[in-house]
């Protein structure tokens, strides 16, 4: 019998979070893994070994781009550079080329070289990103200190204007009404509310979108406004990939004492008398502890690993009800013989630094929204362009590079009985061809490439429906709702069971508060001290 102080089922980041702050409160952990590699969605895999290229492409096959982790305190407190964890600045962190024209936005950390760039192409605006930068650095200092901690119960707006009058820093004078009506807004509105040229609506459109809900969702203002924070984070890439985060966790974890089981998917958790004591894997072995803590998705866990039988009937289908949505997105991981060279700015030495928006119109998006509600795919994708290799030589060490393509708005569930494994390529070389748009230079220069549609997204990280947010971030489904008020607190009504995923508050991405406050969470029932970064 193998035995553990703390099992960690999956070893997704926020697992993993969870996993280094237990272990470095004196626990031995046990990851258990159902894949042969650790990581979940932020892992790195090398590809593509040929004798052209010997030494492969180092791909991921998740998340890339860390944004949120650097504004929590959680790299810094855990040490994880000293295991191995080397970050590269992205910046400008990301860029929007003109569409069928010259010149290109980039948004740089530091906020007046980003004016200065405005300036060349969409200057009306110069003004109005300053004022919404200002506006949102505000909002957002607030609400990064609600992500950071578990959330009350209480609603959100009341907390928010309780720590107006307390913090009095949130609105200006005057300004609390309007203020409110932003947040409570849909991004859609409050970016096209908030600029004047189409392709600054276009790019920051584009971006907000990246959390999941559509355009005209309500109180998803914040999801736009959440730009203003990356003036002061940036974005970063790990050198060698975006799996080296994970790495460096396990490493801290063994360091600890700790062990990681690959390839054992996990079948059940054993609950008896309404405790949680161990859990049994596919390969029907056991692993006991009286402290399970599950980064799998939601469903996951509890309808499967916990199943009907040891839940509530009310809760069981409060879970089952959790909306999931219909797909989110499909990316392309390619390697290619060159770097793309796009017809806006041809020359120009920063637009590979960060991201490339690809999204030549408000209405272009929208008619792919439009396809995606009739569960089609969209005949014109929108694509956010990645080409990590030319700031980090790392990931493709043969004179080669590598391009990511993550194009969103693609459903899982089809119209018409079609299956995504009969049209996958079809929807892949769609996604090229807008990089190809943009940059000519790129037709036949695919060395390889391997897809991931929303149902391989499912396959490979258990991510139900192919939704990377694990459920929808729709305000519903947000803080003391998230994943389901009985659940907020990453309790669960099985005595010593926890959960630590982007199921729960406050969402997906590559951000670490989930297992962040679940450590917290954790600790504090064990009378534990918790050493985290205080909010």
């Amino acid at each position: 019998m193998n035995k553990f102080d703390a099992i960690i089922i999956g070893s997704g980041h926020n697992g993993l979070i969870t996993g280094c702050y237990l272990a470095k409160a004196g626990y031995k952990v046990g990851v258990i893994e159902k894949r042969d590699t650790i990581g979940g969605a932020v892992c790195t895999e090398t590809m593509f070994k040929s004798s052209k290229n010997p030494n492969g492409f180092r791909m991921d096959v998740g998340s890339s781009v860390h944004i949120m982790i650097h504004q929590t305190g959680i790299i810094e407190e855990l040490g994880l550079t000293n295991y191995g964890l080397e970050y590269i600045e992205m910046d400008p962190f990301m860029s929007y080329p003109v569409p069928d024209g010259k010149g290109v936005i980039h948004f740089f950390k530091d906020l007046d070289r980003t004016l200065d760039s405005i300036s060349k192409v969409a200057p009306e605006d110069v003004g109005n990103y300053k004022e919404f930068v200002d506006f949102w650095s505000r909002i957002n200092r607030h609400v990064l200190k609600a992500f950071m901690n578990p959330p009350t119960g209480k609603n959100i707006v009341t907390e928010m204007l309780k720590g107006q009058i307390k913090d009095g820093a949130m609105f200006k004078k005057g300004e609390q009404m309007d203020g409110l009506q932003k947040i409570l807004g849909s991004y859609g509105k409050v970016v096209d509310d908030s600029f004047e040229s189409p392709y600054m609506k276009a790019a920051l459109t584009w971006f907000a979108a990246q959390s999941g809900p559509l355009p005209d969702q309500s109180a998803t203002g914040d999801f736009a406004g959440w730009q203003a924070m990356l003036h002061q984070s940036g974005a970063k890439h790990p050198k060698g990939g975006s799996g080296m985060l994970t790495q460096a966790m396990k490493k801290l974890i063994e360091d600890y004492g700790g062990e990681f089981i690959t390839d054992q998917p996990v079948k059940k958790i054993d609950i008896k008398n309404g405790k949680a004591v161990g859990v049994i894997t596919e390969n029907d072995d056991y692993f006991k502890s009286d402290l399970i803590v599950s980064n799998a998705h939601v469903q996951t866990t509890m309808m499967r690993m916990v199943g009907r039988e040891k839940l509530d009937p009310s809760l069981f289908k409060k879970v089952e009800n959790i909306q999931v949505g219909n797909g989110f997105g499909m990316v392309i991981r390619c390697a290619v013989e060159e770097l793309p060279q796009y017809t806006a700015a041809p020359d120009d030495p920063n637009i590979h630094n960060g991201m490339q928006l690809l999204a030549p119109s408000t209405d272009y998006m929208n008619r792919a929204i439009g396809d995606y509600m009739k569960k089609q795919p969209p005949k014109d994708p929108a694509v956010l362009a990645m080409t990590f290799s030319k700031i980090d030589p790392e990931v493709a060490k043969d004179g080669n590079h590598t391009l990511f393509a993550w194009a969103q708005w693609h459903p899982y569930e089809l119209a018409d009985g079609r299956h995504w494994d009969d049209i996958r390529e079809r929807e892949a070389e769609k996604i090229y061809s807008v990089v190809e748009k943009y940059a000519p230079n790129m037709k036949g220069k695919l060395i390889d490439w391997y897809i991931q549609s929303p149902l391989d997204i499912e396959r490979k990280h258990g991510l139900l429906r192919g939704n990377v947010m694990h459920v929808e971030m729709n305000f519903d489904q947000m803080f003391m709702f998230r994943p389901t008020p009985e659940l907020s607190r990453y309790e669960t009504p099985i005595e010593n069971l926890f959960l630590s995923s982007a199921s729960c508050h406050p969402g997906g991405g590559v951000f670490g508060a989930a297992g962040y406050n679940a450590a917290q969470v954790i600790l504090k029932k064990r009378n534990k001290k918790f050493f985290g970064v205080s909010f």
